[in-house]
Protein backbone atom coordinates (compact mmCIF):
# COMPACT_ATOMS: atom_id res chain seq x y z
CA UNK A 1 0.00 0.00 0.00
CA UNK A 2 2.80 2.42 -0.73
CA UNK A 3 0.65 4.85 -2.69
CA UNK A 4 -2.65 4.91 -0.77
CA UNK A 5 -4.29 8.23 0.03
CA UNK A 6 -2.49 11.55 0.05
CA UNK A 7 0.69 12.65 -1.67
CA UNK A 8 2.89 10.49 -3.94
CA UNK A 9 5.21 8.05 -2.20
CA UNK A 10 8.41 9.57 -3.58
CA UNK A 11 8.29 12.50 -1.15
CA UNK A 12 8.11 10.44 2.04
CA UNK A 13 11.14 11.15 4.22
CA UNK A 14 13.83 8.64 5.19
CA UNK A 15 15.67 8.80 8.51
CA UNK A 16 18.57 6.79 9.90
CA UNK A 17 18.03 5.94 13.56
CA UNK A 18 21.38 5.25 15.23
CA UNK A 19 22.18 3.17 18.26
CA UNK A 20 23.27 4.82 21.47
CA UNK A 21 25.50 3.54 24.25
CA UNK A 22 23.79 5.81 26.76
CA UNK A 23 20.58 7.77 26.03
CA UNK A 24 21.24 10.43 28.69
CA UNK A 25 18.85 11.67 31.33
CA UNK A 26 15.10 11.51 30.83
CA UNK A 27 14.43 15.14 31.75
CA UNK A 28 12.42 16.31 28.77
CA UNK A 29 15.06 18.78 27.61
CA UNK A 30 17.07 16.57 25.26
CA UNK A 31 20.13 18.66 25.91
CA UNK A 32 22.60 16.22 27.41
CA UNK A 33 24.10 12.83 26.63
CA UNK A 34 24.07 12.07 22.89
CA UNK A 35 21.14 14.32 21.95
CA UNK A 36 23.06 17.46 20.89
CA UNK A 37 24.83 15.34 18.23
CA UNK A 38 21.84 13.29 17.06
CA UNK A 39 20.72 14.05 13.47
CA UNK A 40 17.37 15.85 13.67
CA UNK A 41 14.46 16.08 11.28
CA UNK A 42 14.05 19.12 9.08
CA UNK A 43 11.50 21.69 10.19
CA UNK A 44 8.09 20.02 10.29
CA UNK A 45 5.79 20.85 7.38
CA UNK A 46 2.08 21.37 6.96
CA UNK A 47 0.44 17.95 6.77
CA UNK A 48 -1.58 18.83 3.68
CA UNK A 49 0.57 21.22 1.64
CA UNK A 50 4.14 20.45 2.70
CA UNK A 51 4.81 24.14 3.41
CA UNK A 52 6.95 24.91 6.51
CA UNK A 53 5.00 25.02 9.77
CA UNK A 54 4.36 28.40 11.39
CA UNK A 55 6.52 27.46 14.37
CA UNK A 56 9.67 25.34 14.25
CA UNK A 57 9.34 21.70 15.26
CA UNK A 58 12.09 19.07 15.10
CA UNK A 59 12.36 15.44 16.14
CA UNK A 60 15.10 12.85 16.48
CA UNK A 61 15.33 9.21 17.52
CA UNK A 62 17.84 6.74 18.96
CA UNK A 63 17.67 3.11 19.99
CA UNK A 64 19.36 0.38 22.00
CA UNK A 65 18.50 -3.20 22.87
CA UNK A 66 15.85 -2.10 25.35
CA UNK A 67 14.10 0.96 23.95
CA UNK A 68 13.32 3.36 21.15
CA UNK A 69 14.00 6.95 22.24
CA UNK A 70 12.33 9.98 20.64
CA UNK A 71 12.87 13.67 21.42
CA UNK A 72 10.85 16.62 20.13
CA UNK A 73 11.91 20.29 20.19
CA UNK A 74 8.90 22.59 19.87
CA UNK A 75 8.97 26.34 19.28
CA UNK A 76 5.97 27.77 21.11
CA UNK A 77 5.66 31.41 22.30
CA UNK A 78 2.66 30.61 24.51
CA UNK A 79 2.77 26.94 25.50
CA UNK A 80 -0.56 25.72 26.81
CA UNK A 81 -1.71 22.40 28.24
CA UNK A 82 -4.81 22.15 30.41
CA UNK A 83 -5.63 18.47 29.87
CA UNK A 84 -4.13 16.45 32.74
CA UNK A 85 -6.28 13.29 32.63
CA UNK A 86 -4.47 10.22 31.30
CA UNK A 87 -5.85 9.36 27.84
CA UNK A 88 -7.76 12.62 27.75
CA UNK A 89 -8.17 14.19 24.32
CA UNK A 90 -4.86 16.07 24.33
CA UNK A 91 -5.02 16.70 20.57
CA UNK A 92 -7.88 19.12 21.25
CA UNK A 93 -5.15 21.41 22.58
CA UNK A 94 -1.45 21.37 21.53
CA UNK A 95 0.52 18.14 21.38
CA UNK A 96 3.28 16.10 19.78
CA UNK A 97 2.52 12.68 18.33
CA UNK A 98 4.17 9.38 17.40
CA UNK A 99 2.48 6.63 15.38
CA UNK A 100 4.18 3.25 14.84
CA UNK A 101 3.04 1.07 11.94
CA UNK A 102 2.78 -2.67 12.51
CA UNK A 103 1.37 -3.81 9.17
CA UNK A 104 -2.06 -5.03 10.28
CA UNK A 105 -2.04 -2.73 13.31
CA UNK A 106 -0.58 0.55 14.45
CA UNK A 107 -0.01 2.46 17.68
CA UNK A 108 -0.86 6.10 18.38
CA UNK A 109 0.89 8.13 21.09
CA UNK A 110 0.26 11.77 21.98
CA UNK A 111 1.77 14.04 24.62
CA UNK A 112 1.12 17.61 25.70
CA UNK A 113 3.29 20.15 27.54
CA UNK A 114 1.79 19.08 30.89
CA UNK A 115 3.21 15.58 30.27
CA UNK A 116 -0.27 14.10 29.76
CA UNK A 117 -0.26 10.89 27.71
CA UNK A 118 -2.87 9.63 25.24
CA UNK A 119 -2.52 6.15 23.69
CA UNK A 120 -4.61 4.04 21.30
CA UNK A 121 -3.86 0.71 19.61
CA UNK A 122 -5.54 0.20 16.21
CA UNK A 123 -6.11 -3.09 14.37
CA UNK A 124 -7.34 -3.06 10.78
CA UNK A 125 -10.68 -4.85 10.75
CA UNK A 126 -9.76 -6.86 7.65
CA UNK A 127 -6.93 -8.42 9.70
CA UNK A 128 -9.05 -9.27 12.74
CA UNK A 129 -10.57 -12.74 12.59
CA UNK A 130 -11.32 -15.79 14.72
CA UNK A 131 -8.17 -17.79 15.36
CA UNK A 132 -5.95 -14.98 14.06
CA UNK A 133 -3.01 -13.44 15.88
CA UNK A 134 -5.18 -10.67 17.32
CA UNK A 135 -7.84 -13.10 18.61
CA UNK A 136 -6.38 -12.98 22.13
CA UNK A 137 -7.67 -11.61 25.46
CA UNK A 138 -5.48 -8.51 25.09
CA UNK A 139 -7.58 -7.50 22.08
CA UNK A 140 -10.99 -8.90 22.96
CA UNK A 141 -13.51 -6.56 21.33
CA UNK A 142 -16.04 -6.70 24.17
CA UNK A 143 -13.86 -6.97 27.24
CA UNK A 144 -11.55 -4.21 25.97
CA UNK A 145 -14.40 -1.94 24.84
CA UNK A 146 -13.07 -1.59 21.29
CA UNK A 147 -14.46 1.18 19.11
CA UNK A 148 -14.83 1.25 15.33
CA UNK A 149 -12.74 3.98 13.68
CA UNK A 150 -12.75 5.21 10.08
CA UNK A 151 -10.11 7.96 10.01
CA UNK A 152 -9.67 11.67 10.63
CA UNK A 153 -12.00 14.48 9.54
CA UNK A 154 -14.31 12.40 7.36
CA UNK A 155 -17.79 13.90 7.05
CA UNK A 156 -18.71 12.84 3.50
CA UNK A 157 -21.85 10.76 3.04
CA UNK A 158 -20.23 8.27 0.65
CA UNK A 159 -17.47 7.36 3.12
CA UNK A 160 -19.02 8.27 6.48
CA UNK A 161 -19.28 4.69 7.75
CA UNK A 162 -16.18 3.08 6.25
CA UNK A 163 -13.84 6.05 5.95
CA UNK A 164 -11.75 6.99 2.94
CA UNK A 165 -8.82 4.63 3.45
CA UNK A 166 -8.68 1.69 1.04
CA UNK A 167 -8.41 -0.78 3.94
CA UNK A 168 -11.60 0.50 5.51
CA UNK A 169 -12.21 0.49 9.25
CA UNK A 170 -10.03 -0.13 12.26
CA UNK A 171 -10.76 -1.44 15.75
CA UNK A 172 -9.55 1.13 18.29
CA UNK A 173 -8.44 -0.08 21.73
CA UNK A 174 -8.34 3.04 23.90
CA UNK A 175 -7.56 1.10 27.09
CA UNK A 176 -4.32 -0.35 25.69
CA UNK A 177 -1.09 1.00 27.19
CA UNK A 178 2.43 0.35 25.90
CA UNK A 179 4.17 -1.53 28.75
CA UNK A 180 7.00 0.43 30.33
CA UNK A 181 6.34 3.69 28.46
CA UNK A 182 8.10 6.69 30.01
CA UNK A 183 7.86 10.38 29.16
CA UNK A 184 9.24 13.73 30.30
CA UNK A 185 8.56 17.34 29.30
CA UNK A 186 10.60 20.54 29.73
CA UNK A 187 9.07 24.01 29.24
CA UNK A 188 11.54 26.71 28.28
CA UNK A 189 9.44 29.55 29.63
CA UNK A 190 6.07 29.51 31.39
CA UNK A 191 3.17 27.14 30.84
CA UNK A 192 -0.36 28.57 30.51
CA UNK A 193 0.79 32.18 30.92
CA UNK A 194 0.12 34.47 27.95
CA UNK A 195 1.70 37.44 29.71
CA UNK A 196 5.11 35.85 29.09
CA UNK A 197 6.68 34.98 25.73
CA UNK A 198 8.33 31.56 26.01
CA UNK A 199 10.83 29.87 23.73
CA UNK A 200 8.89 26.63 23.66
CA UNK A 201 8.96 23.15 25.10
CA UNK A 202 10.58 19.81 24.47
CA UNK A 203 9.51 16.24 25.12
CA UNK A 204 11.25 12.89 25.46
CA UNK A 205 9.59 9.51 25.00
CA UNK A 206 10.96 6.07 25.89
CA UNK A 207 9.17 3.22 24.09
CA UNK A 208 10.28 -0.26 25.24
CA UNK A 209 10.72 -2.90 22.55
CA UNK A 210 9.31 -5.54 24.90
CA UNK A 211 5.89 -3.96 24.58
CA UNK A 212 5.89 -3.82 20.79
CA UNK A 213 5.31 -7.49 20.00
CA UNK A 214 1.87 -6.76 18.44
CA UNK A 215 3.61 -4.28 16.10
CA UNK A 216 6.64 -6.37 15.12
CA UNK A 217 4.91 -8.00 12.13
CA UNK A 218 7.67 -10.59 11.77
CA UNK A 219 10.49 -8.14 12.49
CA UNK A 220 13.13 -8.62 15.14
CA UNK A 221 12.71 -7.04 18.56
CA UNK A 222 14.90 -5.13 19.09
CA UNK A 223 15.52 -4.32 15.40
CA UNK A 224 18.51 -5.59 13.48
CA UNK A 225 20.93 -3.41 11.57
CA UNK A 226 19.20 -2.34 8.35
CA UNK A 227 15.64 -3.02 9.51
CA UNK A 228 13.02 -0.49 8.46
CA UNK A 229 9.97 0.65 10.40
CA UNK A 230 7.40 3.30 9.49
CA UNK A 231 6.76 6.03 12.07
CA UNK A 232 4.75 9.24 12.10
CA UNK A 233 6.17 12.24 13.95
CA UNK A 234 3.75 15.13 14.22
CA UNK A 235 2.40 18.13 16.07
CA UNK A 236 -1.04 19.73 16.39
CA UNK A 237 -1.38 23.41 17.25
CA UNK A 238 -4.49 25.00 18.74
CA UNK A 239 -4.83 28.52 17.33
CA UNK A 240 -7.36 31.23 18.13
CA UNK A 241 -7.83 34.22 15.82
CA UNK A 242 -10.16 37.03 16.86
CA UNK A 243 -11.54 34.82 19.60
CA UNK A 244 -12.42 32.04 17.13
CA UNK A 245 -10.62 28.70 17.28
CA UNK A 246 -9.16 27.67 13.93
CA UNK A 247 -10.58 24.30 12.81
CA UNK A 248 -9.14 21.92 11.99
CA UNK A 249 -6.09 22.70 14.09
CA UNK A 250 -2.91 23.24 12.04
CA UNK A 251 -1.05 19.94 11.78
CA UNK A 252 2.70 19.77 11.11
CA UNK A 253 4.73 16.62 10.59
CA UNK A 254 8.03 15.24 9.27
CA UNK A 255 6.72 14.82 5.73
CA UNK A 256 3.41 15.84 4.21
CA UNK A 257 0.44 13.51 3.88
CA UNK A 258 -1.41 15.46 1.21
CA UNK A 259 -4.64 15.24 3.23
CA UNK A 260 -5.62 16.13 6.80
CA UNK A 261 -5.32 12.60 8.18
CA UNK A 262 -2.65 11.29 10.53
CA UNK A 263 -3.91 7.71 10.24
CA UNK A 264 -2.14 6.84 6.97
CA UNK A 265 0.65 4.32 7.61
CA UNK A 266 1.64 4.46 3.94
CA UNK A 267 2.57 8.12 4.53
CA UNK A 268 4.64 7.54 7.69
CA UNK A 269 8.35 8.36 7.58
CA UNK A 270 10.76 5.52 6.72
CA UNK A 271 12.99 4.89 9.75
CA UNK A 272 16.10 2.80 9.07
CA UNK A 273 17.84 1.30 12.10
CA UNK A 274 21.62 1.39 12.15
CA UNK A 275 24.03 -0.45 14.45
CA UNK A 276 26.45 2.47 14.14
CA UNK A 277 26.42 4.28 17.46
CA UNK A 278 25.62 7.98 17.35
CA UNK A 279 28.63 8.50 19.65
CA UNK A 280 30.87 7.31 16.78
CA UNK A 281 29.55 9.70 14.13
Amino acid sequence: MEAGRGAPGHDIAHYTCHRTRSPGRLDGAGGDGPWPAVPRSPRFVDMVTGEPGYFDTRAAALWDDDNLYVTFWVEEPFPEAHMTERDGIVFAENDVEIFIDGGDAYYEFELNAANTVYEVFFIWQDAYGRGGRFDVPEFDLLDRHALSFGGDYDRQAATFWRGTHQRGLRWAFREWDLPGLRTAVHVDGKLNDRSFVSKGWSAQVVLPWRGMAPLANGRSLPPKDGDEWRLFFGRFEKMTVGGIEVQPHPAWCWNKHGVMDTHLPERFTHVHFSDTAVEDL
